[in-house]
């Protein structure tokens, strides 16, 4: 049974990221956000990619399955209702043969989670992400670190 674990990052240090993704046994990260910086000291897209590499977990960013900014306000002011079918007709459209893809390596990829700095998955995109992705694979196991 295909298996995708999803985190933000949040409430975590770059070491407890690290530790969290080890723990689950994950071996790739997918960079899910559509402007991979942070505030955050290692979080943006170099520094996180070495530190995760240091680890032996392959690092991705994949922009196209990020939330472009119009939708991003949405989901910040948490009208979640809102945003979310919306960022769903939008990756569809821009993104769709992206999904499918991702849908299809998930047999024989290494294990993988999407990441995004929201912490709580049910207000993320990372959401929409990962219920686009068990319609095209109905037996995904999604896991919310």
């Amino acid at each position: 049974m295909p298996k995708l674990w999803t985190i933000g990052y949040e409430r975590l240090l770059p070491a407890e990221l690290v530790a969290e993704l080890e723990a689950a046994g994950v071996r790739r990260v997918l960079d899910v956000r559509f402007r991979p910086q942070s505030r955050r000291p290692g979080m943006s897209k170099t520094r996180l990619g070495e530190l995760l590499g240091a680890y032996g977990i392959a690092y991705e960013h994949r922009k196209p399955l990020g939330t472009p900014p119009d939708l991003r306000v949405l989901f910040h002011q948490g009208k979640v209702a809102e945003a979310a079918p919306a960022f769903r007709t939008h990756v569809e459209a821009t993104a769709g043969d992206q999904l499918d893809r991702l849908a299809a390596e998930l047999d024989h990829g290494p294990p993988t989670a999407l990441l995004c700095l929201e912490a709580d998955a049910s207000v993320c995109h990372r959401r929409v992400l990962s219920d686009a992705l068990r319609e095209r694979r109905p037996r995904l196991v999604v896991v919310d670190l």
